[in-house]
């Protein structure tokens, strides 16, 4: 995007509230400047300057396909913090990963009503993410964690759900700094399907608080 034509957009006040949290926490591992804000304002700007050229025009009645992003940039953030507020480094690397198939997965804003996916699928509002991976999830822990799974279903409230927020948010405040820089390296080196599996796994983790709060 031409700098010039970034400068133009603005962020929403959703926007604004994740930048605050995102310097706000960058700082706290002593990984951001003083002045990050405005470098991360930037990031985030061009990015939607970026994927808008990659969208539909859709007409719908549902919100999350009139507004103009897929709320906040989770994945965008993390990068950010990765190359410790280097902006130039955290675009150029969003830039080459963006033709990476696992950027579908790891980075939900990239898909945002793309022109990538079927007309069907956008208008259905759904992200690839929820039925691809959400779906693998459920199975996978119905064999793997019986008893886990059994207790989501008894409760009336899926594990795809729980599992979307994480994977949407990077798992940014369930896990330590460290474990999400893995769990990113993780599925960009080994594959998505990496994804299922860390979401079985912090499941397996969990077991017995899961029973003991389905006990309760």
């Amino acid at each position: 995007a031409v700098d010039a034509d970034v400068k133009n957009e603005s962020l929403s006040s959703l926007q604004q509230l994740g930048v605050e949290m995102t310097v706000r926490y960058g700082k706290y591992l002593n990984l951001l400047t003083e002045h990050a804000e405005n470098g991360l304002c930037f990031v985030l700007m061009n990015c939607e300057k970026f994927l808008k050229q990659q969208q539909r025009t859709v007409v719908s009645s549902l919100c999350c396909l009139r507004e103009r992003c897929a709320g906040y940039d989770w994945f965008a953030s993390s990068v950010f913090l990765m190359m410790s507020g280097d902006t130039e480094k955290t675009l150029m690397f969003l830039q080459r990963f963006s033709r990476l198939l696992v950027s579908a997965f790891l980075w939900l804003p990239r898909l945002h009503v793309s022109v990538h996916l079927p007309v069907t699928t956008v208008e259905s509002g759904i992200h690839p993410v929820y039925f691809c991976c959400a779906h693998h999830i459920e199975m996978l822990l119905k064999a793997e964690l019986p008893l886990v799974f059994s207790a989501f279903h008894m409760s009336g409230f899926t594990s795809s759900q729980i599992c979307l927020q994480w994977i949407t948010q990077c798992f940014w405040n369930y896990m330590d700094w460290n474990e999400i820089c893995h769990y990113i390296a993780m599925c960009i080196f080994l594959g998505p399907d990496y994804q299922i599996y860390m979401c079985i796994s912090v499941f397996r983790h969990l077991q017995q608080d899961i029973l003991k709060h389905t006990e309760d």
